[in-house]
């Protein structure tokens, strides 16, 4: 087949094809894939081979197709590191709820999950469900899930469904999906060929061997901001306190646990940094030494002597050779008066406040911003942290435009 222009991105994409009916649509998908100048292998799960067959596949595609793991011919080799090695994007389309809770479990049960734990590649999903099933709470948590680790989700679209029903749960068309894909170029990326350093989490500071001192923060803002940045073309650096997160596709990760040890991770990867996002819940103090043993219950009081923490934040700003820095300011009160004045304080470029609490913000799958700058000022609404975090890094890069042009 003729390619009609030759893509920059991807050149080599493997279709994962998953059990529904929406799956003939995938057979077009192939099409529109390839003239677009792309390769395309195709992996069938043995559900999806149950609604089309391997043939049409294979014609289309012009290479053999993949169904199962137990292929002893091309097992033999190795065939799911083969196949995640060749791809340099992973499309599955479409996705029933049954993979994507896989995919979001880390199971490794066919040969498509397999592939895709086995790859570095971009991963893409295109749900594709009953209406009901899609709005399904464990559904939403799973994707919700995908999206923190970098995965892009794409759609589902609004429609009339096989089923009679009515809602979203459609594939979206393939031609949509295919504009997507080739539109997910991170070499064209607001945020391509900068270096970004992002710290999340909290950090834990001891008091013996088994106490410390920590804080609520979950480090989902801070992943999701991480996941963003990567797709926006950065080659992103995470700094990350303890918490149970994983790591967003094409992140490089570096874990800490105390104030100090974040200050040095920090320092160590800032040199060729040009923007720093510090959205840690670092401690504002720590125990000025750590007991060697346990501290026993022996008296109805017990006083700590507390030290102030190395500021990562301000000692980022006041580099010789400074990123463009931006700060988080978690508030209980007052939050825009609080930020503003951490704003000036601490000379940063962007701030980006919240109100946090009992209900707000902590360990929650949604939030608000708002965002201040030096003569500026502007509200980002309420939504899931990982479309926020798309929305801000977004932001950033306007930002960054922005001082370059003098602005």
């Amino acid at each position: 087949m003729t390619s009609a222009s030759a893509p920059t991105f991807p050149r080599r994409i493997l279709l994962g094809v998953t059990g529904g009916i929406a799956a003939y649509k995938a057979a077009d998908l192939v099409r529109r894939l390839r003239e677009r100048g792309a390769e395309v292998q195709v992996i069938l799960t043995e559900g999806a081979a149950r609604f089309v067959t391997p043939l049409t596949f294979q014609a289309l595609s012009g290479r053999p197709v993949r169904v199962g793991l137990w292929d002893e011919a091309a097992e033999a080799a190795m065939g799911h590191i083969e196949l995640a090695r060749w791809a340099d994007f992973v499309l599955i389309a479409p996705a029933s709820a049954d993979f994507l809770a896989r995919l979001a479990g880390g199971l490794a049960d066919d040969l498509l999950a397999t592939t895709c734990l086995a790859t570095t590649a971009p991963i893409a999903v295109a749900p594709a469900m009953n209406q009901q099933m899609w709005t399904a709470a464990a559904t939403q948590a799973n994707v919700q899930t995908l999206r923190t680790r970098g995965v892009l989700v794409l759609g589902p679209g609004v429609g009339s469904q096989a089923c009679g029903e009515t809602g979203a749960g459609r594939l979206l068309e393939p031609s949509e999906i295919a504009a997507r894909v080739f539109a997910s170029d991170p070499s064209t990326g607001s945020l391509a060929g900068r270096h970004v350093v992002i710290t999340a989490g909290p950090t834990r500071e001891p008091i013996d061997p088994v106490r410390f001192l920590s804080n609520r923060s979950s480090g989902k803002m801070g992943f999701a901001v991480a996941a963003a940045a990567q797709a926006a073309g950065a080659r992103v650096t995470l700094v990350a306190g303890p918490v149970s997160l994983a790591t967003p596709t094409g992140v490089a990760r570096i874990d800490v646990e105390t104030a100090a040890q974040m200050y040095r991770a920090v320092h160590e990867a800032i040199s060729d940094c040009d923007v720093y996002i510090g959205a840690a819940a670092v401690a504002d103090y720590t125990p000025g030494c750590c007991a060697d043993n346990k501290i026993k219950k022996t008296s109805d009081t017990l006083d700590l002597h507390l030290e102030k923490a190395a500021d990562i934040l301000a000692s980022v700003a006041a580099l010789e050779r400074r990123p463009f820095v931006v700060g988080f300011a978690a508030e209980t009160t007052n939050v825009e008066a609080h930020a503003r004045a951490k704003l000036e304080r601490k000379k940063l470029d962007l701030i980006a406040a919240n109100e946090v609490g009992a209900e707000r913000a902590f360990d929650r799958e949604d939030n608000a911003l708002l965002l201040l700058w030096p003569g500026g000022r502007k509200e980002l609404a309420l939504k899931s942290k990982a479309e926020l975090a798309h929305e801000f890094v977004a932001f950033i890069a306007d930002r960054l435009a922005a001082v370059a042009a003098g602005v």
